[in-house]
């Protein structure tokens, strides 16, 4: 695995991340299943013609990124592995080429996700810290992140990343939908790895290009739920269609400037922060959205923005 990693990171300027990248890079991990030690080439089943590996097999995959820079060639790919005596499988999907390596390998298989960069740049959402961890060309000995979680509200520092590896432990940074409860269950019942605290929600920074971004809340999370709740206080008929969370970074730093202001002026340092609810149409979503509330239209007996 280490000289097909080597491959797509050095010589092809893919982005490797994932499992590989927390089990073997950081943890030195390894697992086999021991019912199958003897038939490697029982760890792989298919689904939907795909290739996988046996959930109980550390490390089983390297997942990368395919370079936004440069063309990549799946011929030339196979010509370099072929250089090294690697003998591999190409399936292909619309997103992605997944690669089946060393199917009769002794060693056993693995297999390999070449992800295209269109697709990648979709993928800033994590599930966990730990799978947070990133190489790439000319940083090979160092790690780095895949969406930075440094800075607040998060304040999840690298060392503090390798040091849960290092000690099978992870925190969830999503909500645990069905998307996410196979993973979850892979972790901490065949993997035997540890929950930190509870489930929150990490919603990476916008592109740079706009001001804020918006992320679907699942209806499974307990903030989904407990608004939900306060919604059906306001009135039963209330109906819920969609809850999406928005992320603004300049109005957040503004927002806990002010908050921390207002706090020196009170007792206990207490701003007696309240959530409340905002009603208004369109446009003014959008203008709240991306510019927050326009104090002018201030109306102390008003109800809903009024």
């Amino acid at each position: 695995m280490e000289v097909v990693a080597w491959i797509a990171v050095c010589i092809f300027s893919c982005k490797l991340e994932g499992g590989f990248v927390r089990d073997w890079v950081v943890g030195n991990y390894t697992a086999r299943p021991q019912s199958l030690l003897g038939n490697p080439k029982a760890w792989v089943t298919y689904s939907n013609s795909i290739p996988y590996i046996d959930n109980e097999v550390v490390p089983a995959d390297l997942d990368c990124h395919l370079p936004t820079h440069a063309y990549f060639d799946i011929e030339k790919f196979h010509d370099e592995l072929y250089k090294y005596d690697i003998t591999c499988k190409v399936f292909r999907q619309d997103w992605r080429y997944v690669i089946l390596i060393d199917e009769d390998a002794p060693t056993g298989p693995f297999t390999m996700d070449l992800i295209e960069p269109h697709v990648a740049l979709t993928h800033d959402r994590i599930d966990f810290d730990v799978n947070n961890l990133s190489l790439e060309k000319d940083y090979t000995h160092e790690l780095g992140m895949r969406v930075d979680i440094q800075q607040r509200p998060y304040l999840i520092e690298l060392e503090a990343i390798v040091d849960n590896i290092k000690n099978k432990r992870f925190q969830v940074l999503r909500p645990i939908d069905h998307f996410l409860t196979g993973r979850f269950n892979k972790m901490t019942n065949i993997r035997h790895w540890t929950q930190l605290g509870e489930p929150f929600l990490v919603v990476p920074n916008p592109n740079p290009k706009y001001s804020a971004v918006l992320v679907p809340l699942p209806p499974s999370t307990q903030l989904y739920q407990d608004l939900e709740t306060q919604m059906k206080n306001i009135g039963n008929s209330v109906k819920i269609v969609s809850i999406e969370q928005v992320k603004n970074p300049l109005l957040e730093d503004a927002y806990e400037s002010m908050k921390k202001l207002i706090g020196k002026q009170c007792k206990g340092f207490n701003p007696n922060e309240r959530p409340l609810f905002h009603g208004t149409k369109g446009p003014g979503i959008d203008g709240i959205r991306d510019d927050g509330y326009d104090d002018r239209y201030f109306n102390v007996r008003g109800n809903w923005g009024e």
